[in-house]
């Protein structure tokens, strides 16, 4: 019986050491208070720390307002990738997403975040100077 132990703890000690993982160098992207129409485009950079390839086999953001696009090819053990997010900033205020990614890592969804405030392009240079009888 405890062969048996012994040889289910190698097996999953195995299992645990060869796999796919992601690093991310950040897992929010902030992108602060932008404007109106502003490029709403960012990249989510990783590195594939593990000892196989990483497929990322879906990508889903959590409203029809942030487009995300996973890379097509697999990354390799030690490789950087890039998932591009493009958020709408037609909409103005302020926004919170989640970006959920499917692969084939150790753990095989992963959470990342956008945030920010969209302003309506008015700065308040522009406001003061539309109220001062400075003209």
């Amino acid at each position: 019986m405890r062969t048996f132990g012994i040889f289910f703890m190698l097996l999953f000690s195995t299992f645990s050491i060869n796999s796919q993982e992601f690093k991310f160098e950040k897992e929010t992207i902030d992108y602060g208070k932008i404007a109106k129409e502003a490029n709403g485009e960012r990249i989510f950079v990783f590195t594939n720390i593990g000892d196989a390839p990483l497929i990322i086999k879906n990508i889903q953001s959590s409203c029809g307002c942030t487009v995300p696009k996973k890379p097509e090819k697999p990354i390799m053990p030690g490789e950087k990738g890039e998932i591009k997010v493009v958020y709408n900033t037609k909409i103005t205020g302020g926004f919170s997403k989640q970006i959920i990614i499917t692969s084939n890592a150790k753990k095989d969804r992963k959470v990342l975040k956008i945030k920010g405030f969209v302003t309506d392009g008015i700065s308040l240079e522009k406001e003061k100077s539309l109220l001062s009888d400075d003209n």
